[in-house]
């Protein structure tokens, strides 16, 4: 069954919460504060996260940060909850990596589709990322001596912070039109960020940049 961890300081929704998710099939770990839920995390990984933005001490955006810090939670799927509906507020949530924003009051059957959309993207990112693992790699490829290039270091990429952005979503399994939505832009210069991206990583085509990450531990397992 798959892990859910719930983080709100609203104790009733959080039993509320707890109670619908575990009656859909759901393990929940139910935090409610930034401090036990990064203790629930390292205790064991969750498939996804779903918090509340407005928590005390350390609200939920520093908490996006601090999981997508670590390696387990680069690319889990995180949901923020929050009773503020302004688009700058989304934006605030989204810029620090987190996939999706159910402004409060919601319907909890529409929490639970969005769970489920976002646990089936990660599998089929998780099987296409098997797939190509099993396809020969032209990152092993040997070269002629004088066309090598070498593979940067995975800690340190060349990339600007819109392409590292581009990055991670083309890993997670997001369309070029999916991440252009996501993050208000052109499919355009969605489209120039992917260029420069495999420009830059020595790499041909747009599903290589999945097994580069792959093999270079970029993903959660």
């Amino acid at each position: 069954m798959k892990r859910i961890l719930l983080v709100d300081d609203d104790a009733n929704l959080l039993r509320v919460l707890n109670r619908y998710l575990t009656k859909q099939g759901y393990v929940v770990q139910a935090a409610s504060s930034v401090q036990e839920a990064l203790r629930l995390f390292e205790l064991e990984p969750p498939d996804l996260i779903v918090s509340d933005v407005n928590l005390p001490e350390v609200n939920g955006l520093e908490f996006c940060k601090q999981v997508r810090r670590r390696r387990r939670g680069e690319l889990l799927p995180f949901i923020f909850l929050s009773g503020c509906g302004a688009i700058d507020d989304r934006l605030a949530g989204l810029r620090v990596g987190a996939d999706d924003y159910l402004p409060k009051p919601f319907e909890p059957r529409e929490l639970v589709a969005r769970i489920e959309a976002m646990l089936e993207r990660a599998r089929r990112t998780q099987a296409e990322m098997l797939r190509l693992l099993q396809e020969p790699s032209t990152l092993n490829t040997v070269q002629p001596r004088q066309t090598m290039t070498r593979v940067p270091e995975v800690h340190n990429l060349p990339l600007s912070p819109a392409e590292r952005r581009v990055f991670d979503e083309i890993v997670a399994g997001m369309t070029n039109r999916q991440i252009a939505e996501k993050h208000y832009l052109s499919i355009r210069t969605v489209q120039s960020h992917v260029a420069s991206i495999l420009r830059k990583l020595s790499l041909e085509r747009r599903s290589e940049i999945i097994r580069f990450a792959f093999e270079h531990n970029l993903v959660a397992r």
